[in-house]
């Protein structure tokens, strides 16, 4: 077993595993970049009542995240716990993808309405495909190494399909709307969302299970959530997620107005993040290489301090200057991108701090407990992100004031780099150093084989 545990997977499983995030970005890339401008452009709804409903949705449903984990751990079928919960969700994620990105032929009441109902239920269907998902690297293997190469795989999965969206989306929306963007939104959106229930199938049917919780251990959800706020590097990444993810859709729902409104280009927005998701994608592939070398929270400090300083560059860049904003991006993408694999590879070594210390292992409950930091994150982000706009002035679709430019303009560049440079401060209270995974694997790995749990069955 303890070999099983810890040995190579096969790169066809790793593959079969990144094409799970690369359907769920089909959704989730286009909620961050385009969502707040398909509210206040095309659906008809104001920045403010946008901010409000991010806010609303992502918090409520982030405490939806805690009981899906409870539920998830305790979830027991002949293909594990958590691979199931991919291919029951498929189908739903992808009908509410669709949904949450058409325009009814309502009124104002009406419109907030139908908005509030299909965000509410993408979240939760997110919530339920998700965080098993992201459980599941806890479970395929017990090999930190290997966990940094799966979610390598996993993010340059990511990063092809976040490619695909930023470089096409906005160019089919135009050619299938031929004038109505919100014929062609519902159009594009429904061609992404086949093609994530094709790929979370895939996944499910390529992946397994195989690091088991001791048998002997009891249920108790009361002892699972004790476990967790006990857990000092738990606490850390927690901060770090909600700042990074708030950080993530601050930026990410300006930077298109950024490009619309100041730098009057909105036709090279595809091209300027195909340009930073390319010099995303090479630092993805590097960052497992360069975390073995000199580990994974020095890596993730240093592209985080990167990130602020490519970042806040963005505040002196004349609007003219096209190539010298291309090239800030593919630097600050290229630092980023680091980051990325290391903070689903921490949250897997998270779960075994908790079995090596507590000998209790409920990897969904440390999986919810993060990603309902990411969901409070978002939802703070992109209220922040449209009340800032409102604050600053903003017009939908007509000539921006100085002051509203200058609005833009700071919540692309500083008020994100400040965000960044929080989220280097809580890795300091990180303590899971290169030592302490090798002291944990190696002893959760001769726990696990003593009482020896069987492989899962194939489907």
């Amino acid at each position: 077993m303890a070999a099983l545990e810890h040995g190579r997977l096969s790169v066809r499983e790793k593959v079969g595993y990144g094409l799970g995030d690369a359907a769920a970005n089909f959704i989730f890339q286009t909620m961050v970049v385009f969502q707040l401008a398909f509210y206040t452009d095309t659906f008809g709804i104001t920045a403010a009542a946008a901010g409000t409903l991010f806010l609303v949705v992502r918090v409520f449903d982030a405490g939806f995240d805690p009981l899906m984990g409870v539920v998830a751990d305790r979830t027991e079928t002949r293909w594990g716990k958590f691979r199931p919960w991919i291919l029951w969700t498929a189908v739903p994620f992808g009908i509410m993808g669709f949904l949450a990105f058409t325009t009814p032929d309502l009124g104002p009441t009406g419109k907030l309405t139908y908005a509030y109902v299909t965000y509410i239920l993408l979240m939760m269907v997110y919530s339920a495909n998700n965080l098993p998902y992201s459980a599941l690297s806890g479970v395929m293997t017990g090999d930190p190494i290997e966990r940094t190469s799966l979610s390598s795989y996993r993010m340059v999965f990511a990063m092809a399909s976040q490619l695909v969206i930023q470089g096409l989306a906005l160019p089919m929306v135009k050619h299938f709307g031929e004038g109505n963007d919100a014929r062609g939104y519902r159009i594009t959106m429904g061609i992404f969302s086949v093609l994530a229930v094709i790929f979370f199938v895939i996944t499910f049917l390529s992946t397994r299970e195989r690091v088991r919780p001791d048998p002997r251990q009891k249920s108790s959800i009361r002892q699972d959530f004790a476990d967790l706020l006990a857990n000092g590097p738990w606490k850390a990444m927690f901060a770090l997620t909600v700042i990074l993810f708030i950080t993530l859709a601050l930026r990410g729902g300006v930077v298109l107005y950024f490009f619309k409104y100041y730098v009057r280009r909105e036709d090279l927005f595809g091209w300027f993040n195909v340009v930073g998701t390319g010099a995303t994608i090479i630092s993805v592939v590097l960052s497992k290489t360069v975390a073995e070398r000199v580990g994974k929270r020095r890596l993730f400090i240093w592209g985080l301090l990167g990130t602020v300083v490519f970042t806040v560059a963005f505040i002196a860049l004349p609007a003219d200057n096209l190539p010298l904003i291309f090239a800030m991006e593919a630097l600050r993408q290229f630092a980023y991108g680091f980051t990325i694999p290391l903070l689903w590879a921490m949250m897997a070594d998270v779960a075994d701090f908790s079995e090596w210390k507590n000998h209790r292992r409920a990897t969904a409950v440390i999986f919810s407990a993060i990603i309902f930091g990411l969901k409070a994150g978002l939802g703070f982000g992109g209220a922040i992100g449209g009340y800032l706009l409102d604050a600053y002035g903003y017009v939908p679709n007509a000539v921006q004031s100085a002051h509203s430019l200058l609005g833009i303009r700071l919540t692309t560049s500083v008020y994100p780099a400040i965000g960044f440079f929080l989220c280097a401060v809580c890795l300091y209270f990180y303590r899971i150093d290169a030592s302490v995974e090798t002291t944990m694997s190696r002893e959760l790995g001769e726990r696990r084989e003593a009482f020896g749990t069987p492989l899962p069955s194939a489907p």
